[in-house]
């Protein structure tokens, strides 16, 4: 059983060996450390396949990179800062409205 998360070393590894897999027809496995911008990647490779492009692939290389250096958690730290705040903006516009009728 794993202790902690998987080193960047692991995540290659185990981003190769999905790579591999969604190449050959296969689907993505779970538990593999990969976060939702790489697996996402991967599933859209599968889905290509027999016609997987070497922009896919590159696509998720590009989203291993995010992983690895950290951006795909910022930007999603900034999407749900952004969600919540639009949702709390529909929540005064409503009280608003109801307040008003």
């Amino acid at each position: 059983m794993r202790d902690g998360y998987p080193s960047n070393d692991e995540l290659r590894e185990n981003f190769d060996q999905v790579l591999a897999d969604v190449l050959a027809g296969q689907g993505p496995r779970s538990a593999t450390g990969l976060d939702d911008d790489t697996q996402t990647a991967l599933w859209t490779i599968f889905k290509a396949y027999p016609e997987v492009t070497p922009e896919l692939v590159e696509a998720a290389r590009q989203a291993l990179a995010g992983q690895l250096d950290g951006s795909n958690a910022v930007r999603w730290e900034q999407d749900m800062e952004k969600w919540f705040e639009e949702r709390e903006q529909r929540k005064s516009a409503r009280e608003q409205q109801e307040h008003s009728d």
